[in-house]
This record gives structure tokens, sequence and C-alpha cells, in this order.
């Protein structure tokens, strides 16, 4: 086979074939690429370094559930920008909570240089980020693992947010309707997301703009109690005008 000498296209190929086959052998994997094996091995301790798989003797296996490696993997760059412009929303000495999300989990990646952040959340995925930031000190609230969200979730959960109270919640939705306002696919990921945004002074969605127009099952709030959306230039004319009417600042390079 033909060398792919692309690394991106490499990692790419890695990624999904780990996404359907739950495990990769590094020389397989040297020959699929047309590569050497210190090659294919040092590809793979690349995506370690990224968070997106772990090495094992002579292969890898997926660092997460599929959908969420394959979530992780979808409009990367997209979801960095977004994930930039929230955390410049934060300030020194703020206390936050972020929901459970993959571009919610960029957030805490990008606040290196701030100083003296709390983050109360529910999102194991940050926990990659958060680990090598020691101006980040970070509350996990209790619960039960989905390592479908990578996110801890239930009654526990919920009863745990009551011992705090922020200045900003940074939270993800799974959908969004003029009918229906922002939404979760699960009831219990509404329950838990609602009682997030209670406990801030400032309410702010990080989304991207192909959820709108795509309501999940559960409401989350509606347009009017959210202060700002974070999402990319691509949100339609007819929701900047509802969200505008509704007193949400939208923020991602809208024109």
């Amino acid at each position: 086979m033909k060398a792919i000498a692309n690394p991106s296209e490499r990692k790419k190929i890695i990624l999904e074939r780990l996404a359907e086959e739950g495990n990769v052998n590094v020389s397989s994997l040297a020959k699929q690429l047309g590569v050497t094996v210190v090659t294919a091995r040092a590809d793979l301790m690349s995506l370690e370094d990224e968070g997106l798989l772990v090495r094992t003797h002579g292969g890898a296996l997926p660092a997460f559930h599929p959908q969420i490696a394959a979530r992780s993997r979808e409009d990367k760059e997209l979801k960095a920008s977004i994930a930039k412009i929230a955390a410049a929303e934060v300030k020194d000495g703020d206390t936050i909570i972020i929901s459970a999300g993959t571009t919610t989990a960029l957030i805490a990646k990008y606040l290196l240089g701030k100083r003296d952040i709390h983050i109360v959340t529910n999102n194991t995925l940050l926990l990659t980020y958060a680990r090598s930031n020691p101006q980040l000190r970070v509350t996990l609230i209790g619960g039960e693992f989905r390592s479908s969200e990578e996110g801890l979730v239930g009654p526990m959960a919920v009863a745990a947010l009551d011992q705090f109270y922020v200045s900003k919640a940074f939270i993800g939705i799974d959908g969004a309707s003029e009918k229906q306002g922002f939404t979760a696919h699960l009831l219990e990921n509404g329950d838990l997301v609602r009682k997030m945004a209670e406990q801030a002074d400032e309410i702010v969605v990080v989304s991207d703009s192909r959820k709108f127009g795509k309501p999940g099952f559960a409401r989350i709030l509606p347009f009017q109690e959210v202060d700002v959306l974070i999402t990319d230039p691509n949100l339609t004319d007819e929701f900047k005008t509802i969200l505008t009417n509704a007193n949400v600042r939208i923020l991602g390079n809208i024109e």
C-alpha cells in the first residue's frame, strides 16, 4: 500500500478503526497505513497525548465511549473556536459551572493564563485538560457515571449542586427550537443542566448552530432565561432574530 504521509490523515484512519473494532494492533496499522512500525507507534503516542486513546502492549484501545470519540473528532476546529470564546468570558477569580459535553470540556483547555478559577462540573472529559493547569480548582459533583456522556448524572448529582452558587454556568445542549427553547435528549440530563443554570448569576449556552431547529426530548430552559449564546457564524437569521428578541446576547463572529 502507498504510504500515507499526512499525519492527520493517518490519525483519522486510526481513530475510525478504533471506533469500528474496539482495538488496534501496531503491526497491522503500519501495514494498513504504509508506514513503519516506528511511525505507527509515534502516531499512537501522539493520539494518547491528545487524550483520544490508551496505548497497550503492541496496540491501543479507545480512551472513551465510541459516541464520545466520534463527537470529539467531529468539527474539531469549530468546537475549539466556540470554547475559546467561552473561556474569554471567564475572569480571574471566577467560580463557574461547566456541564458535560465535548465542546464544554474544551473550555478548561483554553483557561490557561487565567488565575484562581474554580470549576464545578459533572464533566469527566474536562479533567483531561484540567490536570495540566495548576490555576484550576475542580469540584466534581457526585452521581452515576455515564460513559456515553463522559459525565455524572442522576439525583445525587442534582442534589450536590445545592451546595454551590457561581458567577457563570456554561451549559451544553442537544437541541433548540422556538417552541421548546433549549433542550436535551434525555430527561435526567435536562434536569441536571437546568439545576446548573439555577445556581448561576449568568447562564451561557455553548453550542454549534446545527442544533438549532432540532429540538431534543427534554426541555432545559426557554430562550428568555438564558443570558448568552456562544455559537458559530452559521446560525440562521431566523434564530438570530428570535434570540435577540429574547434578550440573549449572541457571541461567535455573528454578522
